[in-house]
This record gives structure tokens, C-alpha cells and sequence, in this order.
């Protein structure tokens, strides 16, 4: 059976209320006056204050764009008004898409969605919420067993469509300890690498948002279980969430939950400091 007879086919973003639509015409909007004005989507992503990779994603329809930020646009690539006449309806639309995901995965997707505080330890990849678009389908591609072509790009999708909980308000605090191996790993190649140290350095300088490398040669390390991540959902108590080999485990219960928040933090300590662990990316990009 193939691994999308095996999953309930999800969607693409907003696809099953419909509004699909919309957000695929607003991304040929953007990058049809983007283009006009003469702008890449690096120099037009520095503008509105995002990556060029999230620039990408909005004009293929696959990321929503915030209200805000395309009022914005519009008035940058004098639009004349084309852009910002449809903030009614995007904001109408944003409240009835979902992010669609496999089945297993939509409780986790929903409390990431309303988190107010998410902290994450990486051994062996970028996190996903941390992942370019090339680097999140380089993922996937060498996924075993192989998936088919459309269900890479379903994930990738739905990876990048995660990835607006950087843009909400007020902004969940975040936290991230990456294994210096992690930004090691040419996972894509060197090119896949270098634009994924530069989202890294992109997203590490949002005031929500800590990085922290722990180094290869830190001796003694008092988490040897796998990578996980531990949310605070709005108005709920804290959960943590591992994935080891394919089997997903949403943890609730208050003292496996507690504990795991212990070793989470005893890393903090012992990994390198925000500052000199930005320091540590921007040497091995210079490197590359």
C-alpha cells in the first residue's frame, strides 16, 4: 500500500473550505507586481520582513500571507490598491482554512497552532518549523521508503504552511537546541545548506526566538532519548511530543511531561548562549 492510500488524503492548505482559490490568485498577484517593481524576492522579503524561501512559498499559494504584510505590499509595489481590497476577504478566509495533515499528526498540528511558549531539542535535523522549502523537500525525498512525488510536495506544503506561527500575534516565545552536527549535515547539498544557516541566522534574530548550539564536545549530555518538543498550549498545561521511527507519542501526562522540561533545560544550560551560538552558524556558513 502506498503512503497515500495508507493516510486520509490531507489537503492542500485551506483546500477542503474552499479558499484555496484565493490564496493561489493573491500569490500570482504578488509576484506579478513583485516582478514589475523589479524586485527579487530577497530584496522584496527584506522590505516586508520575511525570507526569500516564505516569499516563494506565499506566490505558489502554499503560505498564506498575513493581512498585514500584504496592505503592506501593496502600497511597496504601488498596487494602487489591488492587493489590499482583498485583506476582507483573506481575513475571512483565514478563519476557516486548516492546515491539512496526516491523521496521526493533526492533534499536535492543532495545539502547535495556539501555543504560547514551544521549545524544541534537534539531533539530527533542523526542525521543521526551522526548515527552507529545499531543505524540508530534500527531507522528504530521501525518506525510506520512498514517497511518491505528490506526496513530497503535499508535506512540503504543509511544512511551510506550519511555519506562519512566526507570524501570529502575539508571537508564541520560542526556543530551539540544535546538535552542532545539525548544521554539519549538507542534508540537499552545500547550496541546500548554506540558505538553510541563513534561515537559521534569519529566524534566531526574531525577539520570540532563541537558537542554541550544543557542541559535538560537551562530554557529558543528560538527554541521550531522541529529539522532541514541548508546547504550551493557550489556556492548557504543558505536553511534549516525540517521534521515534515513525511512531508518533504525544506526552500529557504532568510527570513524564515535567520531566523532559528538566532535561530540557539543564541543555540550555550547558549549550552555547544565543549570541555565541549565532556567532558558531555565521562561521560555518563563511566555511561553506
Amino acid at each position: 500500500m502506498t503512503d497515500v492510500q495508507q493516510e486520509r488524503r490531507p489537503e492542500t492548505p485551506a483546500e477542503a473550505e474552499g479558499t484555496t482559490g484565493l490564496f493561489s490568485a493573491l500569490g500570482k498577484q504578488l509576484k506579478l507586481l513583485r516582478e514589475r517593481k523589479g524586485l527579487t524576492q530577497k530584496e522584496f522579503g527584506a522590505l516586508v520582513g520575511y525570507g526569500p524561501d516564505a516569499i516563494s512559498a506565499m506566490e505558489r499559494g502554499v503560505r498564506v500571507p498575513q493581512p498585514d504584510m500584504l496592505a503592506k505590499a501593496d502600497e511597496l509595489l504601488d498596487g494602487g490598491g489591488l492587493l489590499g481590497a482583498a485583506v476582507p476577504e483573506l481575513r475571512e478566509a483565514m478563519k476557516r482554512a486548516r492546515t491539512r495533515h496526516p491523521e496521526w499528526y493533526r492533534s499536535y498540528a492543532g495545539l502547535e497552532a495556539e501555543a504560547v511558549e514551544m521549545h524544541h531539542y534537534c539531533n539530527q535535523a533542523v526542525h521543521g518549523l526551522l526548515q527552507t522549502e529545499d531543505y524540508a523537500r530534500a527531507v522528504f525525498s530521501r525518506r525510506r521508503p520512498l514517497l511518491d512525488e505528490e506526496t513530497i510536495e503535499r508535506r512540503v506544503a504543509d511544512r511551510l504552511a506550519r511555519q506562519q506561527v512566526f507570524d501570529k500575534w502575539p508571537a508564541p516565545m520560542c526556543s530551539y537546541v540544535l546538535e552542532e552536527v545539525v548544521l554539519d549535515r549538507p542534508i540537499g547539498g552545500r547550496a541546500v545548506q548554506r540558505g538553510q544557516l541563513q534561515r537559521l541566522l534569519r529566524i534566531g534574530s526574531l525577539r520570540n526566538v532563541e537558537i542554541q548550539v550544543m557542541p559535538t564536545c560537551i562530554e557529558d549530555h543528560p538527554n541521550m532519548g531522541g529529539a522532541f518538543n514541548l508546547l504550551t498550549p493557550q489556556r492548557h498545561p504543558q505536553v511534549g511530543y516525540t517521534e521515534v521511527q515513525g511512531f508518533p507519542r504525544l506526552i500529557t501526562d504532568h510527570e513524564e511531561v515535567r520531566t523532559i522540561a528538566d532535561r530540557y533545560g539543564i541543555m540550555r544550560a550547558m549549550a552555547l548562549p544565543p549570541t555565541e551560538s549565532r556567532a558558531l552558524i555565521e562561521k560555518k556558513l563563511e566555511e561553506l
